[in-house]
C-alpha cells in the first residue's frame, strides 16, 4: 500500500479534480479506496488524502463520502466527521449521499441536513426527496416532503410518485395515496401494487379487488406481488370464485412451485374462504417449497373449522413446531371445549421448550371458562406472571371472562384493576361478568364510569348491561339504555339485545309490552327471543301468549324439546291435563325426545358430569349413599324445626 501511496503523492500534487474539466477515475488514491477492505485501511487512505489536500476537492471528497456512508456503513461516523468538519462546499451528490445514509437510522439529523442543503442554495432532485420520505416519522412529515416536491417541480416524476403512494398507503392515508395515484400520467405495476396492498391492509378487500380488475383492464401486466395483494383482498371478503380465477392466472404465469410467498397467499385465501380441500391441493403442490408458514396456515384452517383429526395428523407431521403451530392446535381443541386435550398439549408444548405467549393463555382461559374450574383458572392466571407475558387488553378481557365463568367475580375485578390500558373489550367483559353474577347495580356503575372516560361501548357492552338490568329487575334503566343504543351511539340493536329486553319485560310481568316489542322488531325473532317469551309466560302462567310463543318457537326448531316441555308444564300447572297430554303426544309422534338434564362438579381439579339416575360414575354407590344420608339428616332437621 505504501508504494501505491507514494505513486499517488506525486500524482496528487497539482491535480485538477473538478469533474467538469478533468475526471481521473484511475488515480492511484481512488484505486486504493475501491480495494479497501477494513476500517484501518480506510483510515490510512483518509489520512493520506488529507496530507495531499484532496479532501478539499469535490470529486475525491464525494468518493470518500460514498465509500464510508453507503458502501461501507460501518464507517458512517467517519463520513459524518468529514462532512461536518472539513472546509468545502458540498454539491447535490454529496448531500444526497449523506441524506440517504442517515434516512433510516438518524431521521432527525437527516431532516436537519436537508435544511442545511436548502440554506446552501443547493436545489433538491427526485433522489433527495425520495431519501427524505424514508426519514419521515409521521404523516405530517410525508405531507411536507410532498409539498416540497410540488414547490420544486418534481412531483411529476413517476419514481417519486410511486414512493408517495406507497408511504401514504402504508400509513393508512388511503385518500391521499389515491389522490397521488389518480394524478399519475404513467402507472406501472409498482403503482398499482402499492394501492392494492394499501387497501387490503386497511381491511378494504372489495376495493382492493376492484383495483386489481381495473389494473388488468388498463393493460398493465400484474406481477407476483400483485397476485399476492389480490389474493389478500379475496381472503378479506371471502370471495372464493374471484380467488379461484386469480389462481387460474397464476397457473398460466407458471404456478406457485418454487414461490413460497405466492403459494402461502393462495393457501391463506382458500383457508379463509373455508375451502380446505383446495387449500390442501395447493399445499401438496408446494411440496419442497413449503416453509413453516405453509404448515401453520393449513393447520390453523383445520383447527379453526373443527377438522381436529386432520389438524392433529398434520401437526404430527410438521418438521419444526413454533409457537404459532402449538397455539393453532391448542386453540382448535379449546374451541371444542376439550380441557384435557388442551392441558395435555400445553404441557407437551412446555416440554419442547416453546414459550407460551398471550394467544396461548387466551386459548387456555377460553376452555377453562367453559368448564368453570376455578383451580385451573388460577393456574392459568399464574402462567401469565411465570412467562412474563404483558397483561394487555386482549389478555385481560380473556382472564376477566374466565374468572367470571368460573364463579369468582372478585378475581375478575382484581384482573380488571390490573389492566393498565383498558379498552372496550375489558370493560365489556367485566360488565358481563357482574351481570352473570347478579350484580346489576355494580354493572351499571361500571357502565357509567366507562361513559365518563369517553370509551365508546359496542354490541357486547350493551348485551352485558341489558342482561344486568334483566337479572336485577331494573326495567326503566334497561329500557332507557336500550333506546340509547341507536339514538346516542348509532348502534342498531341485534337479536341478542332484543332477547335481553324481552327477558327484562317478561321477568317484570310486562308480557304484552314484550309481545308488542317482538312485533315491532326490524328483524325476524330468533329462538332465544321466543324462548325468553315462553319462559316468562311459564313464570306468570299466561297461556294465551305462551301458545303463540310455543308455536313460533317450534317453527324455528321443531326437533328441540324445550318448546314442548315448557308449554306442557304451563298447561299442567293450570290443571289442563288433557292439553298437557296432547303436547306430549305431539312430541312423541314427531319423534322428539326429552334430553336428560345434566349437572357437573369439579373435585380436586377433575371434572365430573352426571345425568338423572346416572350409574356410569365409578363411585356411584358412594355418591348415592351420601345423598341418602343427607336426605335423612335434612328430614330430621325439618321435623325438629
Amino acid at each position: 500500500m505504501r508504494t501505491a501511496m507514494e505513486a499517488s503523492t506525486s500524482h496528487g500534487h497539482g491535480s485538477n479534480w473538478d469533474p467538469t474539466t478533468s475526471l481521473d477515475l484511475n488515480h492511484p488514491t481512488l484505486v486504493m479506496l475501491e480495494k479497501c477492505k477494513t476500517r484501518r485501511q480506510f483510515k490510512e487512505i483518509l489520512a493520506h488524502m488529507v496530507r495531499l489536500h484532496l479532501t478539499e476537492q469535490t470529486f475525491p471528497m464525494s468518493r470518500l463520502l460514498y465509500f464510508s456512508a453507503i458502501s461501507h456503513r460501518e464507517n458512517l461516523d467517519l463520513s459524518l466527521a468529514l462532512f461536518h468538519h472539513f472546509e468545502f462546499q458540498p454539491n447535490l451528490f454529496m448531500f444526497n449521499t449523506m441524506i440517504a445514509a442517515l434516512a433510516s437510522i438518524h431521521k432527525r439529523r437527516c431532516i436537519c441536513l436537508y435544511k442545511r442543503m436548502l440554506k446552501s442554495a443547493v436545489s433538491p432532485d427526485k433522489h433527495t426527496l425520495n431519501h427524505l420520505l424514508r426519514a419521515c416519522r409521521c404523516l405530517t412529515d410525508v405531507q411536507q416532503v410532498h409539498q416540497q416536491a410540488v414547490i420544486s417541480g418534481l412531483s411529476s416524476y413517476s419514481y417519486l410518485q410511486n414512493s408517495l403512494v406507497k408511504i401514504y398507503m402504508e400509513n393508512g392515508a388511503l385518500a391521499l395515496g389515491r389522490k397521488v395515484f389518480d394524478k399519475m400520467s404513467q402507472r406501472d405495476a409498482v403503482s398499482w401494487n402499492s394501492l392494492i396492498w394499501g387497501y387490503v391492509k386497511a381491511g378494504c378487500g372489495r376495493e382492493g379487488l376492484k383495483l386489481f380488475q381495473d389494473m388488468c383492464s388498463e393493460g398493465v401486466v400484474p406481477d407476483k406481488f400483485t397476485m399476492v395483494g389480490a389474493l389478500g383482498a379475496c381472503a378479506k371478503i371471502g370471495m372464493f370464485h374471484s380467488g379461484r380465477s386469480i389462481h387460474t392466472r397464476i397457473i398460466k404465469m407458471g404456478g406457485v412451485s418454487g414461490n413460497c410467498i405466492l403459494g402461502n397467499a393462495l393457501l391463506d385465501m382458500y383457508v379463509k374462504c373455508k375451502e380446505l380441500d383446495y387449500a390442501r391441493k395447493v399445499f401438496d403442490v408446494l411440496a419442497v417449497g413449503r416453509d413453516a408458514v405453509s404448515w401453520n396456515i393449513l393447520l390453523s384452517g383445520y383447527a379453526k373449522f373443527g377438522k381436529l383429526q386432520m389438524a392433529k395428523r398434520l401437526f404430527d407431521e410438521i418438521p419444526i413446531r413454533d409457537s404459532v403451530t402449538w397455539n393453532s392446535i391448542i386453540d382448535g381443541y379449546a374451541q371444542k371445549g376439550d380441557m384435557v386435550a388442551v392441558v395435555n398439549l400445553f404441557e407437551e408444548m412446555q416440554s419442547h421448550k416453546v414459550k407460551p405467549d398471550g394467544r396461548t393463555i387466551m386459548s387456555l382461559a377460553s376452555v377453562i371458562g367453559m368448564t368453570g374450574n376455578l383451580d385451573k383458572a388460577k393456574w392459568v392466571h399464574g402462567l401469565v406472571a411465570e412467562a412474563r407475558i404483558k397483561l394487555d387488553a386482549f389478555l385481560g378481557s380473556a382472564l376477566v371472562d374466565m374468572y367470571s365463568k368460573c364463579g369468582s367475580v372478585e378475581k375478575a375485578l382484581s384482573v380488571f384493576e390490573e389492566v393498565q390500558e383498558r379498552d372496550v373489550s375489558v370493560w365489556s367483559a367485566m360488565i358481563s361478568g357482574l351481570a352473570l353474577h347478579g350484580h346489576g347495580t355494580k354493572a351499571l356503575e361500571l357502565f357509567r364510569m366507562m361513559q365518563a372516560k369517553e370509551i365508546q361501548p359496542n354490541h357486547v357492552t350493551f348485551t352485558g348491561v341489558l342482561s344486568a338490568c334483566s337479572h336485577c329487575g331494573m326495567v326503566e334503566e334497561g329500557l332507557t339504555i336500550f333506546h340509547s343504543m341507536k339514538q346516542i351511539y348509532g348502534i342498531e340493536p341485534c337479536a341478542e339485545h332484543y332477547g335481553c329486553v324481552i327477558d327484562l319485560l317478561g321477568r317484570a310481568g310486562k308480557l304484552m309490552e314484550a309481545k308488542d316489542l317482538i312485533e315491532r322488531m326490524s328483524m325476524k325473532p330468533t329462538r332465544s327471543i321466543w324462548g325468553a317469551m315462553l319462559n316468562a309466560c311459564r313464570v306468570h302462567q299466561n297461556v294465551e301468549i305462551a301458545e303463540i310463543a310455543s308455536r313460533e318457537l317450534l317453527k324455528i326448531e321443531p326437533e328441540e324439546d324445550g318448546g314442548y316441555i315448557i308449554l306442557s308444564n304451563i298447561y299442567a300447572s293450570l290443571g289442563r291435563w288433557r292439553d298437557a297430554d296432547d303436547v306430549r303426544r305431539t312430541m312423541e309422534n314427531r319423534g322428539v325426545r326429552k334430553v336428560a338434564g345434566q349437572s357437573a362438579v369439579v373435585v380436586n381439579g377433575v371434572f365430573h358430569q352426571f345425568v338423572s339416575a346416572d350409574k356410569a360414575h365409578p363411585r356411584w354407590s358412594e355418591i348415592y349413599s351420601l345423598i341418602h344420608n343427607m336426605n335423612n339428616e335434612m328430614k330430621v332437621l325439618n321435623n325438629f324445626t
